[in-house]
Order: structure tokens, then sequence, then C-alpha cells
């Protein structure tokens, strides 16, 4: 831990050291803040010409250059990260702005008095720069729908956009939690129409199920008498077939023999299918 805050002691440094050349390159105005007219006194050319010659960024020095401006060096706190810095120059009242930098809030977390990059938005009454990476707006997002209603407008919201959606579908975990709820409001909604349904019956419900059942069970038994009127018929025309005289035989017998056994089966079918019918009524 001891080396990460002397890296960010070192970073910060540099960091003020890019801000200071850039002050003496091309130096603030007398008001010690960002002039709308910087570019027509050149200062624009000079900070691109430095960005080329130590090869980094111009908005990067251009900031440097302000937040430098903002802490004369008897001021800075070298503890304190440059970022931290950063965010405390929107602070317009010099005094305030430096003995702000002395007192750093409690953090809850720690229990120490120490800047942290949202106590000092909070400090500045968040008009400081937000979040810049795309991992630090998504933790900033993630703070403002912690709220579950606010949640599910904002991300109903989102997934209006075609191609937000498409995008979140290609997360497994998401594309699994959307098919989940899918699955989970249409059971709800078939048990809430199942449960209307089975509800309290009307007079004439038993009576109509009774009619059904009813007819259900001639339209069996008239499929099970065609059923054997077609094997009567079906069976006996297998002698018209040119065959030997023994297999002739054979095949009559064989029809004598298992006809009775057809007929017999068939009405076992239908009896158990017709009980089974009038059970469910």
């Amino acid at each position: 831990m001891e080396q990460l805050r002397d890296a960010v002691e070192k970073l910060s440094r540099s960091q003020f050291i890019i801000g200071d050349s850039a002050l003496e390159v091309v130096p603030m105005q007398e008001h010690g803040g960002r002039s709308v007219g910087d570019d027509l006194f050149g200062v624009s050319a000079w900070l691109h010409r430095l960005s080329e010659e130590i090869n980094v960024p111009y908005n990067t020095i251009k900031e440097y250059r302000w937040v430098a401006s903002r802490w004369p060096e008897q001021h800075r706190c070298p503890v304190v990260a440059f970022s931290t810095h950063q965010i405390l120059a929107a602070i317009s009242d010099p005094e305030e702005r430096w003995e702000a930098i002395k007192n750093p809030p409690l953090d809850e977390r720690s229990g120490k008095r120490r800047w942290t990059p949202e106590t000092t938005r909070q400090r500045v009454g968040y008009h400081g720069p937000g979040p810049e990476t795309v991992q630090e707006k998504v933790e900033a997002v993630h703070d403002l729908v912690a709220d579950e209603q606010v949640a599910t407008q904002v991300a109903t919201d989102l997934l209006r956009r075609p191609s937000v959606a498409f995008k979140a579908m290609t997360d497994d975990t998401a594309r699994h939690q959307v098919n989940h709820a899918q699955v989970e409001q249409s059971r709800q909604l078939r048990d809430a129409h199942e449960a209307e349904l089975t509800g309290a019956e009307r007079p004439f419900e038993p009576t109509v199920r009774r009619i059904n059942h009813a007819l259900e069970f001639l339209d069996l038994v008239g499929a099970c008498q065609r059923f054997v009127a077609a094997t009567g018929r079906i069976v006996p025309s297998l002698r018209e077939y040119r065959s030997r005289r023994g297999t002739r035989e054979a095949h009559h017998t064989l029809y004598l023999e298992h006809l009775p056994l057809v007929v017999v089966g068939t009405v076992f079918v239908c009896h158990h299918s017709a009980k089974s019918m009038w059970s469910r009524a």
C-alpha cells in the first residue's frame, strides 16, 4: 500500500510538472481561469506544438495547464491525488479552494478523513468534471438506479432502443433473465386465466359436461362398430386370392378363430374408454 501511495504522489507531481511547463509556454489570463479568447492569441497553436513535442494529447495538456493555474505550488497537497486537485479546482473562490483541500471529509467506509472521487464531487456540488471512462459512467448510472422502480423504468426505456436491446442480448446472463421473466409472466397469466375459469361454476355447466361426455361415448361406440364391420368385410376377401387349397383353408380357419377375439378386444377398449369418460364427468 505504501508503494501505491508513493506511485500516486509521483504521478501527481508529474501531472503538475506538465501543467506548470504548459503555463510557462502559454501563461493564463490575469483572472486565472480559462479564457474564451485564448485561441485568438495563438494559445491553441502553442499547446498543439507542445503536445507533439512531448507526445501527450492536446486536451490533456490543456486541462493540466488550467489545473496548475488554479493551484499555486505552495497550496498544493502532495498526499492528495492530482484528480482531487482537478475536481476541487472548480471552486471559484481561491481561499475557499485552498482551505478545502486541507480538510477532507469523513469516509464512511473506512472511518478516516480522506478524499474520494465521490466526496470530492459532492464538495463542489457536482460541478467538477464528471465520469469520463465507460466504467466510471456505468458506476455513476448504477448509483442513480439503486431504486427498483427507477431501475425498471430506465431498463425499459433503454431496451426500446433496437441497438441497445441487440447488444444486451449478447450477454448470456441478461438473455437468460429476460427469457425467464417472459416464461414466468406467461405462467402467471395462464394461472390467472385458469383460476378465472375454475371459479364458481354456473348452474348448467355440470349438465353440459355430461352431455359432451355422452356424445364422445357415442362417437367411440360408432367408431368401434365401424371397425368390427370393416374387419368382417376385409377378412373373408382373403379367400378370393388365388392360392393353394391349403392356404385358403388356413386363411378361413384363421379368420374364424380370431374374429371373436377382435370383437371382444374392441368392446373391451370401448368399455374402458367409456368408463374413463364418465369418471371425469
